[in-house]
């Protein structure tokens, strides 16, 4: 199973210089895969938990790609209906080619309705828009190189994002759902692959909560976490240290470490 981390593509104190420290470090780590978020117009309902500066993944994700040689680099997630599935498909393919085929597209509906409006796209089409996306991206890969080269994983757990996944999708990809909730999913739908972004929050004690999100506690816990969606059939997972609070993107340390610890534990319990 691989591991990969979900780093801030946005915030205060988010640059040029921390972006490209964020990459090296998850590189030098031995992680698999540097992933990024999607926010285009950022409206007061995006804001206030993704604030600006909020740099543009696939052009964020191009630059990453000029300064990492090993690491795969993807969308957590790309929020389709954003963009012209034409459009999708061309800085897609262009960014997997310029990358060495090193592109992961997690892709999503989205959530956030004032960002639609800011957009002109009709909020309620998201879901259609979404599906009409997903089509022409592998019409026009396969049209263009026989078979689609790019990995898609597609987001949310609502029935018809699991309808989606099933019909589009490489693996689905769930985002920060309870180990529990996502052993009765794969128990009862037939997906394709499985790859979930979870927390990375650790502890200096154990977390006894039975609500416990998988990723929070112990770097203990976390590991035994990892293994048991290793048993459940996980490709990839992807840690999120990100825990919502603007501020502490300044203090991008603190994940960092985190991180080093979870790379350095997996890589001997593995």
């Amino acid at each position: 199973m691989q591991l990969g981390v979900n780093v801030p593509n946005f915030g205060p104190g988010t640059d040029p210089g921390v972006l490209r420290d964020w990459a090296r470090i998850v590189e030098e780590l031995g992680f698999d895969l540097l992933m990024v978020s999607d926010h285009v117009a950022v409206t007061p309902d995006v804001a206030g938990r993704y604030p600006e500066p909020f740099y543009e993944p696939f052009t964020t994700l191009s630059w990453l790609a000029g300064v990492t040689s090993r690491v795969r680099l993807g969308t957590t997630v790309l929020v389709l209906p954003y963009r012209h599935p034409l459009l999708v498909a061309r800085m897609a393919g262009d960014l997997d080619r310029l990358s060495g085929g090193r592109l992961v597209l997690g892709v999503g509906v989205g959530w956030a309705r004032q960002e639609f409006d800011a957009l002109g796209v009709p909020f309620a089409e998201r879901g259609r828009l979404t599906d009409e996306c997903l089509a022409t991206l592998r019409d026009t890969w396969r049209a263009e190189g026989g078979v689609a080269p790019i990995p898609v994983w597609v987001g949310g757990h609502s029935p018809a994002a699991l309808r989606r996944a099933a019909r589009f999708g490489d693996a689905w990809h769930p985002l920060r759902l309870p180990l529990a909730r996502m052993r009765t999913v794969l128990a009862e739908h037939s997906l394709p692959g499985f790859a979930p972004r979870i927390a990375l929050r650790l502890t200096g004690t154990p977390v006894d909560d039975p609500g416990r999100p998988a990723g929070v506690g112990t770097v203990e816990q976390v590991l035994d976490d990892l293994g048991r969606l290793r048993r459940l059939g996980a490709a990839t997972v992807v840690l999120d240290p990100y825990h919502g609070d603007p501020e502490e993107i300044r203090r991008p340390q603190e994940a960092w470490q985190a991180l080093t610890e979870v790379a350095t534990h997996w890589r001997t319990a593995s």
